[in-house]
């Protein structure tokens, strides 16, 4: 009797394990192993986009390694193809374009890719590369520290570099900053490179100094420390939204923008490519793109989402329609170096 209430039991519980097993595998949490992702999304924000991937895989073990976009680029293209890395989660598009061209992403389709818009996404199948949402900048002022001296709010790029505002502004180092680069890659394609050097020559004498953040110029005007920050638009909000008396102004010549994009990496010892793709996945899931649009005020999925209030009205309207991702990958490294030469002795200090 004991015997067959034993092989009973033993019955039940196989039943129950293959059960389980079944119920992981169908819904994804069977994928386990460790999985490396770079990224330059900010900081504050990971921890909410990665709560339903903790949820859906928990048998994943994530090491983020998170730094600023060209921190993060110039990381990746030193190390190559011995890169820890596994997949690279919302970093900027030209810089997934300048891997690329390092023969460092493997082509991998995402599951849901189909609902991406065309224009955020490799043309190419399977995609090195499939954007999140769209990053930009615009300029965040201060209004209190503004009506001190008795100035008035800028609205343009060219207001910008009117006397009044000498040392007052501050701005992203392009080549430490994804936001720096997309704000100058924006002036050489709006203004021709020619005048958009020039533009940035009678800027540099109203810059007070030239951060490694792309969200610090908005905290520094909120601070009060400089009263015009050209910064990512996000973080102007952001800073609004704590109770800062900034305003975010969208510039009337268009907003500069780069791609938050994925990708997965091309290594020499890929070990955790079920776990990579599985990510690149979950990037891409409806509920992580409405947290995106929270963040950035724009998805690259075709959807119906609500703005934030606190989001200024015409974002995407202002978004510079020519922009050339591809010839900013190009020409990266020429750009920053020259940049560097004419206006890098107002750089910050690297901490």
């Amino acid at each position: 009797m004991k015997n067959h209430i034993l092989k009973l039991f033993v019955l039940l519980m196989s039943i129950i394990l293959l059960t389980a097993c079944g119920s992981n595998a169908s819904n994804g949490n069977g994928t386990e192993g460790e999985l490396t992702v770079y990224t330059a999304i900010e900081e504050e924000l990971i921890p909410e986009y990665l709560k339903s991937f903790e949820e859906k895989y928990p048998n994943i073990d994530l090491n983020i390694v998170r730094d600023s976009t060209g921190i993060i680029t110039a990381k990746l293209l030193a190390e190559g193809k011995d890169t820890e890395a596994d997949v690279v989660w919302g970093l900027a598009a030209s810089s997934l374009l300048a891997l690329d061209g390092k023969e460092m992403l493997e082509g991998y389709t995402p599951k849901g890719s189909d609902k991406i818009l065309p224009e955020y996404k490799d043309a190419n199948q399977p995609e090195k590369w499939v954007g999140n949402t769209a990053f930009m900048t615009g300029i965040v002022v201060n209004e209190v520290e503004l009506e001190k001296k008795n100035l008035p709010i800028p609205k343009t790029y060219e207001d910008l570099t009117k006397p009044e505002y000498k040392g007052l502004i501050v701005m992203p180092h392009p080549a430490s900053s994804g936001t720096g680069y997309l704000t100058v890659n924006a002036w050489l394609q709006m203004m021709g490179e020619e005048k958009g050097y020039e533009y940035m020559e009678k800027l540099h004498e109203n810059i007070g100094t030239y951060t490694h953040s792309g969200s610090k110029p908005a905290k520094l005007s909120a601070a009060g420390e400089y009263p015009i920050g050209i910064s990512l638009v996000y973080s102007g909000v952001t800073q609004k939204q704590d109770g800062a008396p900034v305003d975010v102004i969208l510039p009337e010549e268009g907003l500069g923008w780069d791609v938050e994009a994925n990708g997965l990496i091309a290594k020499n010892e890929m070990k955790n490519e079920e776990a990579a793709k599985a990510f690149l996945d979950w990037a891409i899931t409806e509920d992580v793109m409405k947290k995106y649009y929270d963040a950035n005020g724009f998805s690259t999925m075709e959807n119906k989402f609500e703005k934030t209030e606190a989001f200024p009205e015409g974002v995407e309207d202002k978004m510079y329609k020519d922009n050339d991702l591809n010839w900013a990958a190009e020409n990266r490294d020429m750009i920053l170096k020259k940049w560097e030469a004419e206006f890098g002795e107002k750089a910050e200090p690297k901490e």
